[in-house]
């Protein structure tokens, strides 16, 4: 893919958010409660690599359900 490509790819992506703005809100409330839910974890559980790599990169919440899913440590209730 070239960089006119790629441009032209995210101006038919940016078009179609500004026709579909409660979409787009909905995707970024999904993005922050997944973030914030995973950095909680993370901070909590003493992984300060975790929490850097979550807080910088965005994923849409896919690293986030990932960490929370297979890499955060469970805290025994008992």
């Amino acid at each position: 893919m070239s960089i006119d490509q790629a441009v032209g790819l995210f101006g038919q992506w940016q078009a179609w958010f500004a026709q579909h703005p409660l979409v787009f809100a909905l995707v970024i409330v999904w993005a922050f409660l997944w973030k914030g839910l995973a950095l909680w974890h993370s901070a909590r559980g003493s992984q300060p690599v975790w929490f850097f790599f979550l807080l910088i990169i965005n994923t849409l919440g896919i690293l986030e359900i990932l960490y929370l899913l297979f890499f955060r440590r469970r805290r025994r209730v008992f």
